[in-house]
């Protein structure tokens, strides 16, 4: 087993195998649960090496508690513990997301982080936390990506969301351009520099983690019927249009759709999705300009698969598309999908990552 301060794990380059630390998320929530599960599978650890990185007793706790025969043992797992104060392990209750649990699972992101940063981990993937039980332990961050960046010192990053279909294989990738803020300071908030930075990321993941060197990207309007040339909202015709116009001279082999209504961008992803043979030529990946905007359609159609991937980072990172479910905490029901889905990824991402690294 790890101690946070024993330097066991071995890097990837040695190895040939990417090394992955997973974060324990709000120990309170169904983090431990899915973790167990998803680890319980032989096939996730084919091809990646896995550290959980959190509290070795409490996941114990929880692998005793649940007692069925679809977890993994904790004792035949790799696992960093990060040690707590006695007064923040007492006080963390199953279900209920507090204080102690949220400097628990912040504990656990530091660590991981560090440790990623130190060169002892390839990526990281990271079980949900509670925003307000950060805030209730005196962390105010609007979500673990911004954590990740202001850690890693990069101040050009991203939530890209990505699942495989089950039905046809397609890939949907979804960037949002803004994310946790309220709605009504979108609109104030997204200006060409900021789109820029962002279509900067998605080219450059696309390019350098999924191996596409052109392809289509859709890029969605603002406003309802993206504003119907004025009537509806003035931003597509003030500044997104020639925003848009001037981005398809920069990037020739790039094909920019858009700025494409919102109400009908997720027609096409939704076929190729579900297996539609009457859809052509989807995109390879969609701009969402706000939180909602990108998630619902993906939460649609992807929810228990989806994987939400933070571009921009040293370093890969990618997370299950769901919270924390305390309603359902200790309960055995929690599904590991999405988790599982997020473990791949990373370690997909990771490779191609070190070919890109090995052929330069």
């Amino acid at each position: 087993m790890y101690e946070i301060n024993q330097n066991k794990t071995v890097k990837s380059s040695e190895k040939n195998r990417p090394s992955l630390a997973l974060t324990l998320g709000d120990p309170a929530g169904i983090g431990p649960e899915v973790i167990l599960k998803a680890l319980a599978d032989s096939a996730i650890h084919e091809n990646c090496d896995v550290t959980v990185v959190g509290s070795r007793d409490l996941l114990l706790g929880v692998y005793q508690q649940l007692n069925t025969t679809d977890l993994a043992d904790p004792d035949d797992l790799q696992v960093m513990d990060v040690p707590l104060e006695n007064k923040v392990a007492e006080n963390i209750v199953m279900g209920r997301g507090n204080a102690a649990s949220g400097a628990a699972s912040f504990a656990y992101m530091e660590s991981a982080i560090a440790c990623t940063l130190s060169g002892k981990f390839d990526g990281i993937v990271t079980a949900p936390i509670a925003k307000s039980a950060w805030k209730l332990a005196g962390y105010d961050y609007p979500g673990q990506t911004e954590l990740l960046a202001e850690k890693s010192g990069v101040d050009r990053f991203g939530m890209l969301f990505v699942a495989r279909s089950p039905h046809t294989g397609w890939i949907l990738r979804t960037l949002l351009a803004t994310t946790h803020i309220p709605l009504s300071q979108v609109a104030v908030t997204l200006t060409p520099e900021l789109l820029t930075r962002k279509l900067d990321l998605l080219v450059e993941c696309l390019e350098a983690d999924f191996g596409l060197k052109n392809g289509k990207i859709a890029i969605a309007g603002l406003n309802p019927h993206s504003g119907e040339q004025g009537q509806l909202g003035q931003e597509e015709q003030d500044w997104l249009i020639p925003w848009l116009e001037q981005e398809r001279q920069n990037r020739p082999h790039w094909q920019l759709d858009g700025p494409i209504p919102p109400d009908t961008m997720w027609v096409k992803p939704g076929q190729a999705w579900y297996g539609n043979s009457t859809v052509k030529n989807p995109a390879d990946a969609y701009l969402a300009l706000y939180h909602d905007q990108g998630l619902i359609p993906v939460k649609l159609m992807a929810f228990d698969r989806a994987v939400n991937t933070s571009i921009g980072l040293p370093f890969v990172r990618t997370s299950p598309d769901h919270g924390t479910a305390f309603d359902i905490a200790g309960q055995g029901i929690a599904d590991a999908t999405s988790m599982k889905a997020a473990i791949e990824l990373a370690t997909e991402l990771v490779s191609q990552r070190l070919k890109v690294s090995s052929a330069k």
